[in-house]
């Protein structure tokens, strides 16, 4: 029985990164939002950055037809590919690289040279922040990184770490729209942000700034986060004034949800609801909720469905992402339901932190497999080694890079409760309500 849900939770989650396919996302947004036409003497420049950027690229040049057209691509490695008409470029991720600052400077270059009778389409989906790392004046690449890095160790959710990032940086919080002025920009987000808030996708490149620099400031110290930075980054910060919030504006669509891939899933999956759509915070919080949830169902069998974006802050020394550790998490904590049970967890991109899974799939089972094979599961937890204690178990969640990114993705399924035994000793006969 648990391995026919094993099998069906992976095959609802596989319709729910399908229904965030990038191409076919952007071309059911374009039969309402149809791509610009440029100017008289003028040029489409279209430049699209993220998982999904290839896709996308690829579905707008193909309906742009002989429009005078300059592409600009950037996109992660494991999704790099060749792309006839347009130029692409490989980019760090999640930490920014040297590729990736190459990239921004080249974004750079074809905005600054954008004139008004130019058309600029933005194709933006989710890791385009640290694919396009443009560090501000007075900073470099390897301040950037530092800073980021001790974000995602420290726990800040996507919000908070944008919010800061816009201050570190050329392109983030409508830089592209500021750089490309006077040529108008029109934008098709696919969003991997719960909310989808589209000034947070990617760090919200087309979009104003999250708030101020004065907001980052706050929440820094609040953190307490400021002896842990950069002396250069801390000095930028604490001379940082926000950019005008009369700038010029883009035309910004979503094109595709994790909200919508949830959706897509509970049409496929008997008996599915949605629990919670924006299952955010510490992943010790959120298991507390999906553990709460598989004791509170009735009997028959059921699917429940959350979507989110979880963090992890990072106490030992070893390997694994948010999913991951989501999932380890639930294994340890379920108690005896007396039902068959599976939990998956997975990030729609195929990658779940620095490893080659998407997340994991566990059941009552994972905790006893990973003590057979020499394990203590909740040492592993401790030192954040949720990859290895999946690892031994088999239950690691493996699927490649998908090519697209819409957070992330979790799937509970409980078999049905078996009846308890009757008693022998007593038959229809001996039932009070019963007229014989």
């Amino acid at each position: 029985m648990t391995g026919s849900l094993r099998h069906h939770a992976e095959t609802l989650f596989s319709v729910a990164v399908k229904a965030a396919e990038p191409a076919g996302a952007l071309r059911a947004s374009l039969a309402r939002h149809p791509l610009p036409q440029p100017g008289p003497g003028g040029r489409i420049l279209l430049i699209a950055v993220g998982k999904a950027a290839i896709p996308m690229a690829a579905e707008a040049l193909a309906q742009l037809g002989d429009a005078p057209v300059e592409a600009l691509v950037v996109t992660n490695r494991e999704n790099f590919r060749p792309l006839p008409g347009a130029t692409v470029m490989p980019a760090g991720h999640p930490i920014p690289d040297e590729d990736g600052l190459n990239a921004a400077r080249a974004v750079i270059a074809a905005l600054e040279a954008a004139r008004a009778e130019d058309r600029v389409i933005a194709l933006i989906s989710g890791g385009g922040s640290a694919m396009l790392p443009a560090p501000a004046a007075g900073l470099s690449l390897a301040d950037k990184a530092a800073a980021n890095r001790l974000f995602l160790q420290r726990g800040l959710d996507i919000r908070e770490t944008n919010l800061i990032r816009q201050q570190l940086s050329t392109l983030k919080g409508g830089g592209m729209v500021r750089l490309a002025d006077p040529a108008p920009v029109t934008a098709y987000i696919l969003s991997d942000v719960i909310g989808d808030d589209l000034a947070v996708v990617a760090s919200g490149p087309t979009v104003a700034p999250i708030g101020t620099a004065e907001e980052a400031r706050v929440l820094i110290a609040a953190r307490g986060l400021g002896p842990m930075l950069p002396e250069a980054v801390r000095d930028h910060l604490a001379s940082r004034t926000s950019q005008p919030a009369n700038g010029p504006a883009a035309q910004n669509h979503l094109i595709g949800s994790n909200r919508q891939s949830l959706d897509a899933a509970v049409s496929a999956g008997e008996t599915a609801r949605i629990v919670n759509d924006r299952l955010t915070g510490d992943v010790s919080s959120a298991a507390a909720q999906i553990v709460a949830a598989a004791t509170a169902t009735s009997t028959e069998p059921a699917c429940l469905i959350f979507g989110g974006e979880t963090t992890v802050e990072i106490r030992g020394k070893g390997t694994g992402g948010r999913n991951q550790e989501l999932a380890l998490r639930v294994a340890l904590a379920m108690p005896d339901l007396g039902r068959d049970w599976v939990f998956l967890s997975g990030g729609t991109d195929g990658r779940d932190g620095p490893t080659d899974a998407a997340g994991g799939l566990v059941d009552a089972g994972t905790a006893l497999r990973i003590r057979a094979a020499g394990g203590d599961p909740a040492a592993l937890l401790a030192e954040n080694d949720s990859h290895a204690a999946l690892k031994v178990a088999g239950d690691l969640l493996i699927t490649g890079g998908t090519g697209t990114n819409v957070a992330d993705v979790q799937i509970l399924l409980l078999g049905a409760r078996p009846e308890a035994p009757r008693n022998p000793h007593l038959t229809d006969t001996h039932s009070p309500s019963r007229k014989v």
